[in-house]
């Protein structure tokens, strides 16, 4: 009850970002129960449990989502005085979650009604039966499998969040760990100024290799008869998706120390006040930003390795269903309004120090002259790396 009163009396934006995880919990939902009418049509085929593991990234996107929503609700963020009547953070953190599973299981309840709908088990068959066969209208629901698959958004988007949210423990006579993220409401001047360089930047580069060489060997073994990827895109073995997502996690890895060298970079050869200050704003938030920004490259280049594979089989003549274009749509909305969330969040935790600036008679030209310059820098740096990785990932697959 604690929860839904919290989340009943939050502000208009973090109802928002919660509809929109809810919404996304929805899309994946509906990709799931749409899995399962094709194993329910197609039973003992093996393009069930390909469709099963298809669901796995918009999935997996929904979670992350769902995390970086409930790290930024001020409604479950410690504050002084919480403590005394019962809410210490572990007890924030269990809000948070139950939170975040009200929220996907919302989602969920509206994917199986909009799924029985489509069925014609509510009110008849809709668009003259036309998904009918697509979601094995002629054959009884198993509920329980059903809402099994409808479970797994909000379980595991719950457990995610009290994972992130758990209360951290320093070590005594230390601070806290240099690769922890700040925070949320942390006050960047407050942090050390030679920032410590994040660390993942080799391990990113190493799974990145993997990915390419999943791809490669998945690619170079394919005879035309194994299993394939559904969704329109024929020429795509099952590999290709496990090294895909190989490349996709070194990316969000090596985010936040690509982050950082923007910030080093801006900072290189005498600069100014102008170049000073977006770099150590850059390096300060490397950690909080470059995580969501290395998930929307490995979301972009992803998208570009699938135009081409879609152009090349069959000369462009693959059918990209609406449940692909669903779960493309998934994947990439909750990558980018993940980022957008961590920059709001960022913007959030230097207020602060900019309004200590405007108090000193800092001009509001050169605060925005900072953010352009900051996302110049990081369009400079993460642009050619999203095309490089683009197309290397493109090339086992094009034949």
């Amino acid at each position: 009850m604690l929860a839904l009163r919290l989340a009943r009396g939050s502000h208009p934006l973090v109802q928002l970002r919660r509809l929109l995880v809810a919404a996304a919990a929805a899309g994946t939902g509906f990709l799931l129960l749409c899995a399962l009418g094709y194993a329910m049509s197609h039973a003992g085929s093996t393009g069930a449990l390909l469709r099963l593991a298809w669901c796995a990234a918009p999935l997996a996107a929904t979670v992350y989502f769902a995390v970086a929503v409930a790290r930024t609700d001020p409604g479950t963020r410690p504050r002084p005085g919480l403590a005394s009547i019962g809410l210490g953070p572990g007890r924030l953190m269990v809000i948070s979650a139950m939170t975040t599973a009200v929220a996907c299981t919302l989602g969920s309840m509206l994917a199986l009604l909009f799924f029985l709908h489509l069925r014609g088990d509510l009110t008849g068959l809709p668009f003259d039966g036309a998904a009918a066969e697509l979601l094995a209208a002629d054959r009884p629901l198993p509920l329980a499998a059903a809402l099994t698959l409808l479970a797994l958004a909000p379980l595991a988007a719950s457990v995610a969040s009290a994972v992130a949210l758990r209360p951290r423990r320093a070590r005594p006579g230390s601070d806290a760990a240099p690769d922890a993220e700040p925070a949320p409401g942390t006050d960047p001047s407050t942090l050390a100024p030679p920032a410590a360089t994040p660390g993942g930047l080799p391990w990113g580069v190493a799974l990145f290799a993997a990915g390419l060489a999943a791809e490669t060997y998945a690619s170079s073994a394919d005879d035309g008869s194994g299993p394939r990827l559904p969704g329109g895109l024929a020429g795509s073995p099952v590999g290709a998706l496990a090294g895909w997502g190989l490349t996709a996690l070194g990316l969000a890895l090596a985010g936040p120390a690509l982050t950082h060298l923007c910030g080093r970079i801006l900072q290189a050869v005498r600069p100014g006040a102008l170049r000073l200050l977006a770099g150590r704003v850059l390096q300060q938030e490397a950690r909080r930003i470059g995580r969501p920004l290395g998930v929307v490259c490995a979301v972009a280049s992803g998208a570009y390795a699938a135009r081409t594979l879609y152009a090349d089989t069959a000369g462009g003549g693959s059918d990209i269903g609406p449940l692909t274009t669903l779960g493309a749509v998934v994947v990439a909305g909750c990558a980018v309004l993940t980022l957008a969330t961590a920059a709001v969040e960022a913007r959030h935790a230097r207020a602060d120090t900019t309004a200590a600036l405007l108090r000193l008679g800092a001009p509001a030209a050169l605060l925005r002259g900072c953010a352009a310059l900051r996302a110049g820098a990081l369009l400079a740096v993460f642009g050619p790396v999203t095309w490089l990785v683009a197309e290397l990932s493109a090339m086992p697959l094009v034949r």
